[in-house]
């Protein structure tokens, strides 16, 4: 359990240093791996970008020129490039790129010792309004990589690690003797569904992946993340934490769009980075990691009730929990009614461990959204 965030002034600043503290100190062999080499991350202004960017950054400040890890974002800034970013732009060894990962790849491209393919769209609402272009990133786009990974050998110059993001929506429904789920579960997942366009594309990513691992020697393994929240989810993702948390801050009664049964557990962000760095540099080619927490599993009207808890102990809010039909013909269409993961494997063979446990990373989280209340559409 890492120390808890307590300050009563609630600074951002102090608890972005907490957790870019603690990411940097759990990752010291596998930064120290990375240092001095230079890391491509697609994605890079969303919300796993956040701290994958800024980690890597904060291990530069605390050791040094030396032996810094040159960061470079590719992104198409559909929204623009966030304030978050723009304040890191002038760091001598970040580098922003406008570029959309459907397209084929810069023809001056630079040689890359590692790579994380986290450019993508997750939300539900977005990835069912843009059905396209969340299968021609997941596809064409980690195709491109790929490729890339194969040219550079090729050329002699390998890369040394590529991470692809998959998703626990790769699973399904898991029938309850396959909860918690383990990486050898096969899913059960619809193919024409309202989610297929998001779900089959993590599916045939991961295909790809191990394909071009078994065929041609690509050092690229896969990270299935279980319900990531924290620091860098934008307000407006539309997933059930930002909403829950934006209705506090807003002093509205909190909407629920179910029964409130359906149960999940949560991996707060600074873990989750831990967890993808470890898949980067330690994970076994074409292998995949479920990437999440094991505990506890709760109920929607539980997560909503430790909300409102945390939302009058932090900000005097007074409001309730209501339910409501959701607007959305298709909004439960297909949605898991259980997920838990088993990371065993994760904990067996690259030390992964979650550290912040879920009211402690509900309190950062909500303290995180006090600070940003305004974004963009996710």
């Amino acid at each position: 359990m890492t120390t808890t965030f307590s300050d009563s002034s609630h600074r951002l600043a102090d608890l972005l240093r907490v957790d870019l503290d603690f990411i940097v100190a759990q990752l010291a062999d596998e930064f120290a791996q990375i240092a001095g080499k230079k890391l491509l991350i697609t994605g890079g202004a969303g919300f796993l970008g956040y701290y994958l960017v800024q980690a890597a950054l904060h291990f530069n400040a605390q050791h040094g020129d030396r032996d810094a890890i040159d960061v470079t974002v590719y992104d198409n800034y559909i929204r623009g490039v966030p304030p978050w970013l723009l304040a890191l732009e002038a760091n001598p060894h970040l580098t922003l790129r406008e570029f959309n990962v459907i397209e084929p790849l810069p023809v001056d491209i630079d040689d890359f010792d590692y790579i994380i393919h986290a450019a993508g769209i997750a939300s539900p609402q977005y990835y069912r309004a843009r059905p396209l272009e969340t299968m021609d990133a997941n596809i064409n786009g980690l195709r491109s990589l790929l490729e890339y990974c194969r040219a550079q050998s090729d050329r002699g110059k390998p890369v040394a690690g590529m991470l692809f993001f998959s998703s626990s929506e790769i699973y399904g429904d898991p029938p309850p003797d396959c909860i918690p789920t383990p990486e050898d579960f096969r899913g059960y997942v619809s193919c024409t569904g309202p989610r297929a366009c998001y779900d089959e594309s993590k599916r045939y990513g991961e295909t790809l992946c191990v394909v071009f691992a078994q065929q041609y020697g690509v050092p690229v393994s896969i990270a299935r993340p279980f319900n990531n929240y924290g620091p860098g989810l934008k307000i407006t993702d539309r997933r059930v934490l930002p909403d829950f948390c934006r209705s506090v801050l807003e002093g509205e009664p909190i909407v629920m769009y179910s029964d409130g049964s359906p149960t999940r557990t949560f991996c707060y962000s600074a873990d989750a980075i831990i967890g993808y760095y470890k898949v980067l540099v330690r994970g076994r080619s074409g292998e995949a990691y479920n990437i999440g927490n094991e505990r506890p599993e709760i109920s929607m009207a539980d997560l909503a009730d430790r909300v409102v808890n945390l939302g009058r102990e932090l900000f005097a809010y007074n409001g309730q929990v209501v339910r409501e039909p959701s607007p959305e013909a298709n909004y439960l269409v297909d949605n898991p009614n259980r997920r838990c993961p088993t990371i065993e494997k994760a904990r067996r063979e690259l030390g992964f461990e979650p550290g912040v446990d879920l009211d402690e990373g509900l309190r950062r989280t909500l303290i995180w959204y006090h600070h940003n209340r305004q974004a963009e559409d996710a």
